[in-house]
């Protein structure tokens, strides 16, 4: 339905894409609030960082060198620490936008598992990626960090709710 320059069909998506974002914010805050109540204390310590909004979670562009993701808040580094092995095949700008779809994955996670998200994905997942006989042994095997089935699992829903490339297998150590 077309009236003049106005069209009904896209003025419903807006809807729809406010809704969503209005369910995802009040699932986070409910069933979700341990670890959103958490990533609020870390948004609030990085207030003075840049921030936006990203399928209804706050994102955070800050110095560290990792990323987060606690509850609807998610925590971006302003440049992997990885995208040097990837110049030529491909860009900082590319890994980071991967990595933001991988980070809502874990929101997505955190929506479905509720107060179970930082026992089963939380800690094994700062584990896995920080635990130093575990990097070497994803080095030694050459497996990629996000072959773990937490991570791929993240991947895999970041994908599918945004339509957006995740981190795939990339081997980032």
């Amino acid at each position: 339905m077309v009236q003049g320059d106005y069209c009904v069909f896209s003025h419903l998506e807006d809807c729809l894409m406010i809704m969503n974002a209005f369910v995802y914010r009040v699932w986070q805050c409910t069933w979700g609030v341990l670890q959103t109540g958490l990533g609020l204390v870390v948004f609030l310590l990085h207030a003075k960082e840049k921030h936006y909004g990203y399928h209804g979670a706050v994102v955070t562009v800050w110095k560290g060198k990792s990323s987060v993701s606690l509850g609807m808040f998610v925590f971006v580094t302003a440049e992997p620490y990885f995208s040097e092995k990837f110049a030529g095949e491909i860009s900082a700008e590319e890994l980071s936008s991967r990595l933001l779809v991988h980070e809502y994955g874990h929101t997505i996670q955190s929506m479905l598992l509720g107060p179970l998200y930082l026992i089963l994905i939380g800690i094994p997942s700062t584990l896995w990626g920080f635990l130093p006989n575990l990097n070497k042994k994803r080095r030694e095997e050459h497996s990629s960090y996000f072959d773990f089935f937490m991570e791929k699992w993240a991947n895999s829903l970041g994908e599918k709710v945004t339509g957006e490339k995740s981190m795939e297998n990339l081997a980032i150590d």
